[in-house]
């Protein structure tokens, strides 16, 4: 059920202008498909729903323009491929060197791969900050980091 609901919110998104929750939640009414406000609300997280401006100050929801890409792990390591120079631990922070500009494209691949060994990411302009839940496991993520960026150096 909740994915044939969640199916029926992609095609409501885009084909009707959505400004609220009670409004989706409306739509899907009228197709039917009874939901609360709670269920309406998981769903927009769920399927990454954002809210963007469509004119006279009114917000719409929609998709973000690269929600498919997401959990791509393909486009994580084309970004480690095309950008990370250098890979490094100490205790449970990898430090990653990247192009200039380029750090904040590789914490954002890192961030939406949803690593669990992973707790967060912190981006510079050419440096990313990896903060691990434990240190025992930087050595595998460093290893990992490093083949996806095609034996970068040490």
């Amino acid at each position: 059920m909740k994915n044939y609901r969640q199916a029926k919110i992609k095609a409501i998104i885009e084909a009707q202008i959505i400004e609220t929750q009670e409004e989706l939640a409306a739509a899907l009414k009228e197709q039917k498909i009874e939901v609360t406000q709670a269920t309406v609300s998981r769903d927009i997280k769920e399927l990454h729903l954002v809210k963007i401006p469509y004119g006279h100050g009114k917000y719409r929801y929609s998709f973000p323009v690269d929600v498919k890409q997401v959990h791509s792990e393909s486009k994580m390591q084309k970004a480690f491929q095309d950008s990370v120079l250098k890979v490094e631990a100490s205790e449970n922070i990898i430090v990653i060197r990247t192009q200039p500009g380029a750090g904040a494209a590789v914490a954002f691949a890192l961030d939406n791969a949803q690593w669990p060994e992973i707790i967060g990411t912190v981006a510079g302009d050419d440096t990313v900050l990896a903060v691990l839940k434990d240190k025992e496991k930087s050595r595998g993520i460093v290893a990992k980091m490093r083949e996806m960026s095609m034996g970068c150096p040490v």
